[in-house]
């Protein structure tokens, strides 16, 4: 990703960087004076890292497995966010004097956990609860000890007796120090042993200790231009206006169980081209922590045969194949959320070609970011709008109001997108 201006939300706004990586990677944070210890919102910049070709298929939260796992379990601030070619991650601070970790940024878990990279350092305000921590992945598991202790988003906004986990035993998660989970509540219930209770997020605790006015944020994603640029930003609190263009599209959370207990939502049709997809209102998830866009089986299938000569390669690389003739002929991909049609052209369908060493693909053919969730559609939780969908628009997640937004952003579109799309896009008429 690239790295992308940092934009306050207000005068009383910090802006830090946020980093978004599954390995090393650093994470600048640049600091604007605040004229209030009361946030009204923050903006934190975020940073791609880039990963090895291990990364293209298996993890919990990137290329993962996605159906057993779903199917079973003051004011804004804005920080900066680092890209890994993978992940997203953002700087936190834990305990007092605060350790940081680079944490995956993940809208589609709750728990926040450090110690799979950088161990966790106790100081005086860290208390253990007695509880364990276990939390299971199809390619993967969590187990650690639960403490309460204070969590530091960005100077001065430290949210104070928040849970975090403390890793002992882990797997899948090489390279980066834990997870920030900003999903809902509803998914920490049993993740502690013995309670089995609900486990408030950082965002509950955020508005609770009034850091927050809205448990709202916001999130700003680019395709990077490098494998370890800081080009996204995330806001705690509210949306920054400075990360997209025309007007923003709420739809509400979904009533669909299981998507309901994520960021579920209803995509009213999809369609690729003049071929229909999705052919009917269905939900669905958005989650930051899954790298691609997955569909269930029969509207991937749709997508796929749409294409000639694609092909969906199980065996070897697990993505679609696309023979170079066919590229020059692909068609848009629109998801209708909320009667206004969300966009991914030709290159936003395309794993990009300097992407290729980094997941050991081979030459000659192009591959796309959709993938099969591994089931047909008609259980709940039909498609999964990933990283690699966000990269494209700019995502408020309202808990506040109990909906999703999409706007358009100034890389929505690339050379591939006719001039006249772009107008209907942005215009939405």
């Amino acid at each position: 990703m690239d790295c992308r201006p940092h934009h306050s939300c207000n005068q009383a706004e910090t802006s830090l960087i946020v980093m978004r990586s599954f390995s090393a990677f650093l994470c600048a944070v640049l600091i604007a004076a605040s004229r209030s210890t009361s946030w009204a919102s923050v903006t934190i910049p975020l940073t791609k890292i880039e990963l090895t070709g291990s990364y293209l298929q298996g993890s919990p939260h990137a290329d993962r497995a996605l159906v057993s796992f779903l199917e079973t379990t003051s004011g804004p601030k804005t920080v900066p966010a680092t890209s890994m070619g993978y992940q997203y991650t953002v700087k936190v601070g834990v305990g007092s004097p605060a350790t940081y970790y680079d944490l995956i940024i993940d809208t589609g878990s709750s728990n926040t956990f450090v110690g799979t990279g950088k161990k966790y350092v106790r100081t005086s305000t860290s208390v253990p609860t007695g509880q364990n921590v276990s939390i299971t992945y199809t390619v993967g598991f969590f187990n650690g000890t639960e403490y309460y202790d204070t969590v530091t988003l960005a100077p001065g906004f430290a949210i104070t007796n928040q849970s975090i986990g403390d890793g002992v035993k882990f797997t899948t998660f090489d390279g980066v120090d834990g997870l920030l989970g900003i999903g809902p509540a509803d998914l920490t219930q049993h993740t502690l042993i013995p309670d089995t209770g609900l486990v408030p997020t950082v965002m509950d605790n955020a508005l609770k200790q009034g850091l927050i006015k809205h448990q709202i944020f916001g999130i700003s994603f680019a395709p990077a231009k490098t494998s370890s640029d800081t080009n996204g930003a995330i806001t705690y609190g509210g949306i920054d206006p400075a990360f997209y263009i025309g007007d923003i599209t709420y739809t509400p959370i979904t009533k669909t169980s299981r998507s309901s207990l994520f960021w579920g939502i209803n995509v009213t049709q999809a369609t690729y081209g003049a071929h229909s997809v999705i052919p009917q209102s269905t939900a669905g998830i958005v989650d930051s922590g899954t790298t691609k866009v997955y569909l269930a089986d029969d509207f991937f299938s749709r997508y796929v045969q749409a294409i000639p000569g694609a092909y969906y390669d199980v065996n070897k690389t697990g993505l679609v194949v696309i023979p170079i003739s066919s590229v020059g002929g692909m068609q848009p991909l629109n998801f209708t959320i909320n009667a206004r049609a969300f966009s991914l052209d030709t290159a936003a369908q395309l794993i990009p070609l300097d992407e290729y060493a980094i997941f050991g693909l081979e030459t000659g053919v192009r591959y796309s970011i959709i993938k099969t969730l591994g089931r047909n559609s008609g259980r709940g939780l039909d498609f999964v709008l990933g990283m690699k969908f966000m990269e494209k628009f700019y995502v408020v997640f309202d808990a506040d109001n109990s909906r999703v937004g999409f706007a358009y952003t100034n890389h929505t579109f690339t050379r591939n997108t006719p001039v006249a799309e772009r107008e209907l896009r942005i215009t939405g008429e």
